[in-house]
């Protein structure tokens, strides 16, 4: 053999040698797709090579870019934002070599998308053959959960569960369709919480999140957006004037975005913000190469991901950034057919149907849907407490109000406490926010449930007339994990008004929804029909509770509220708001948190099932007024009552009983008030 011959051998093994050292050439995700990512025939329109879009090109880069932390995308339909996600799925495993864990809301779509997406892109996109070579075969580094790439892992979640959550050790997170997980997984937090734990101890972490939007006050997507340090819309220059602009649905009554001649689709045309001019969809292509990503603080997105402040200026990128791009931008989608899905959705509104019209908002506009929301404003509600100026007795030592005359009490069961809400009832469906007292402890110990008896049963509250009043009756909530906890001490307390209750949130027909004879069995022991347990109709509970709070005149239905209540209390009263969602009896319009923490609201809920199930809007002038009058003497005896086992009779009798006793010298909320006479006093007296 000639030298020269070995010679080139040796460099040949010493290449081949010295690769196993070699650092691949820095390539952006943008550069990485357009050179290797590949449109699939099963999930793609057309099967070819990835050519992006104009206004994708920012998005890849900030997907790509390490300085910034967290993404969010806030997209319609047809804007390829799924191709985008698993262009980065593949740029992270082969050029960057980083383990990565993928979430969609159930197993079931997990399952779906490993199968139609992911195994199709890693069969078509060859620069991810070598290092995944078990594309072909069944392989226990090759399933629905897990692709074990050389160098990286990938690991694929349903969202469902919050122990898919947990043992993941990642540098990129991504969460799709963010908008149909639970808000809360497990009670452990919102699925981008938990996906952001998996992050820690990352040198560059990365969280991306995008999702079609659903429900105004209630989308995730929404939320998540909003604490970004900048939102994102995508301006194009007008051909008439060169200005910058976004695209825009407008509407009738705006100034700019879409505009059409009525009933005619093909005569669509978007308005200019600036100059007033008209343009086609076939100007808007012929600009948008030259768009920018504006944000809503001044700075610039450009489409390699630079950042630039108002003033033109390279800036440092922001660590949470979020985009909102919707189907006008693709050229795939005419204009036209945008108009005449919305005339179509549009027909059906004024028939009362509404469903393609809230498809047509998430989907096409890629905006939360508005339509039919009932709200109560947290501070609208802290206004008008401080305008009437009324101060919670269980809070200070202020009087229960003079027309305040029964005081009834909300109970709910928490895994490490109970919370009871007190409120006071008056002629007319008056209301009053009398206390809110917190229980800290074990519903599964004897304490708890002991301190909760000293607190409805002894506690007293001075009235303005001079006497001291109890609690009359409790609704306590069944839910949770502690329902046979609950239903024995109803059990215990039912001469004392103290009723197990349980929500009925869909299909309810009235707030008092019925009564079920049910089982006990509390810690080992079984009784059977052991306690009656109450139906509520929260939804319509709800709605009392809101169409009163629009009371704005004193008398009749009005809610006064305590303006020393915390903040706190102002803000789970108006933890809900009333919007469409999809339940089990189909789409419907129903009462849905818009935070965690809810327990006031329950309270209440629970306090107004109360003054149903008592029938306090039946009763007529003289019994109020034979109320009013007992509230005014000294003698302790009661008032006519109602049967005391009023559990054992579904019709609430026509008198209600209400002890009263002499005030004391200190304070109503500083002493500790012995048991008065509630209609079992033996009971109290054997406790002692």
């Amino acid at each position: 053999m000639r030298v020269t011959d070995n010679r080139a051998a040796i460099v040949r093994a010493l290449r081949r040698g010295l690769s196993a050292f070699s650092a691949p050439e820095p390539m952006s995700l943008l550069q990485w797709a357009e050179k290797n990512f590949y449109l699939s025939a099963e999930s793609s329109q057309q099967e070819q090579n990835w050519r992006s879009w104009p206004f994708q090109r920012g998005i890849l880069a900030c997907f790509g870019s390490d300085d910034v932390h967290e993404v969010n995308v806030i997209k319609s339909a047809r804007v390829g934002y799924t191709k985008m996600l698993l262009a980065a799925i593949g740029y992270f495993a082969e050029h960057r070599k980083r383990n990565q864990a993928l979430w969609q809301p159930t197993d079931g779509a997990r399952d779906d998308f490993v199968k139609s997406e992911i195994d199709t892109m890693i069969r078509d996109v060859t620069a991810l053959h070598p290092i995944f070579p078990y594309r072909n075969s069944r392989h226990k580094d090759n399933t629905l959960e897990l692709k074990k790439f050389i160098g990286s892992m990938l690991y694929l979640r349903g969202g469902t569960s919050a122990d898919n959550f947990r043992r993941l050790t990642v540098s990129v997170a991504l969460i799709d369709e963010f908008s149909s997980f639970d808000s809360n997984i497990d009670g452990e937090g919102d699925p981008a919480t938990l996906a952001q734990k998996r992050l820690e101890g990352a040198t560059f972490p990365k969280l991306i999140i995008g999702s079609t939007p659903k429900l105004k006050g209630v989308c995730l997507m929404e939320k998540q957006a909003e604490s970004a340090d900048a939102r994102y819309q995508y301006h194009i220059p007008c051909i008439h004037c060169d200005e910058l602009h976004p695209l825009t649905w407008g509407g009738k009554d705006e100034p700019h975005g879409f505009k059409w001649v009525e009933g005619d689709p093909d005569t669509v045309k978007h308005l200019c913000p600036h100059c007033g001019a008209f343009s086609t969809q076939g100007d808007y292509l012929s600009v948008a190469e030259r768009g920018v990503w504006v944000g809503d603080d001044g700075t610039t997105i450009d489409q390699n991901g630079v950042f630039r402040s108002p003033e033109g200026e390279v800036v440092h990128a922001h660590l949470r950034i979020a985009f909102h791009v919707w189907t006008a931008y693709s050229p795939v989608k005419s204009w036209a057919e945008i108009v005449e899905d919305f005339l179509k959705a549009h027909k059906e509104a004024l028939f009362g149907e509404m469903e393609k019209m809230q498809a047509f908002w998430n989907t096409t506009l890629g905006r939360t849907w508005e339509g039919e929301i009932e709200r109560i404003e947290t501070d609208d509600l802290q206004r008008r407490a401080e305008i009437e100026g009324f101060q919670a007795p269980g809070i200070s030592d202020e009087l229960v109000p003079k027309d305040c005359m029964l005081l009834l009490a909300g109970a709910d069961v928490q895994g490490n406490r109970l919370e009871v809400g007190v409120w006071g009832f008056g002629k007319g469906g008056q209301m009053w926010s009398i206390d809110h007292h917190i229980i800290f402890g074990n519903p599964s110990e004897d304490q708890v449930w002991d301190e909760l008896e000293e607190f409805l049963f002894e506690r007293r509250y001075l009235h303005e007339c001079g006497e001291q009043i109890p609690i009359y009756a409790t609704a306590i909530d069944t839910g949770g994990h502690h329902t046979h906890a609950v239903y024995e001490f109803a059990r215990k307390n039912v001469r004392r008004r103290v009723y197990a209750i349980k929500g009925r949130p869909t299909g309810e027909k009235n707030i008092k929804d019925g009564v079920t004879q049910v089982d006990i069995d509390w810690r080992g022991k079984k009784r059977k029909k052991g306690v009656r347990l109450w139906w509520v109709g929260t939804n319509m509970a709800k709605d009392l509770l809101y169409g009163r709070l629009q009371v704005e005149k004193l008398g009749a239905g009005y809610v006064h509220l305590a303006a020393n209540m915390s903040d706190e209390w102002f803000r789970q009263l108006s933890a809900e708001v009333r919007a469409i969602r999809k339940t089990a009896y189909g789409s419907r319009s129903v009462w849905t948190p818009i935070r965690t923490r809810n327990e006031v609201l329950d309270c209440s809920v629970y306090a107004l099932w109360l003054e149903q199930h008592l029938e306090l809007s039946r009763k007529s002038d003289a019994w109020w007024q034979r109320l009013m009058d007992k509230l005014g003497i000294e003698d302790d005896e009661p008032i006519p009552k109602e049967d005391e086992d009023s559990q054992t009779n579904d019709k609430t009798p026509a008198k209600t009983g209400v002890s009263v006793s002499k005030p004391r010298t200190k304070p109503a909320s500083s002493v500790r008030r012995p048991a008065v006479r509630t209609g079992s006093s033996s009971y109290l007296r054997s406790r002692r």
